[in-house]
């Protein structure tokens, strides 16, 4: 029974984290996807895991990839206007004109006009420090 609570506990921890830790490496986030398919899992481990990233220097590849992700919970609501929008944003990002806060505000404006309640969560949207996530 405790085992259940432990591993909701790190499934919701999880959630709010992965776009966060997609954005810092891809690799780290494969292998917590990995961790967490273990039979046993441990909450301390994968706090550790996920505050480990945050020292990680800033990778456009992977923050690209991170807001692509992202991007999937919009595609089907968002006009192409809003769309184009955000891959201008995006582009600008990785050519250097612009920073990961431009695109995230843009992001968050989708996100008042279409709400999702696992991305308003999201500690890479919210600005939230990961490390209140895990209280």
């Amino acid at each position: 029974m405790a085992y259940r609570h432990v591993k909701k506990e790190c499934e919701e921890l999880w959630a709010k984290n992965k776009y966060y830790v997609l954005s810092k490496s891809h690799k780290a986030y494969l292998d917590i996807r990995e961790y967490l398919k273990e039979k046993e899992v441990d909450i301390a481990y994968l706090q550790k895991k996920i505050q480990s990233v945050k020292d990680i220097k800033e990778s456009k590849k992977d923050f690209n990839n991170a807001i692509l992700h992202v991007w999937g919970y919009f595609k089907k609501d968002a006009s192409e206007t809003e769309k184009q929008g955000l891959f201008i944003v995006l582009d600008e990002y990785m050519e250097g004109k612009n920073n990961q806060e431009s695109v995230i505000q843009y992001i968050n404006a989708l996100l008042k006009k279409y709400p999702n309640k696992y991305l308003q969560e999201s500690t890479l949207l919210t600005g939230e420090n990961i490390y209140e996530t895990m209280a």
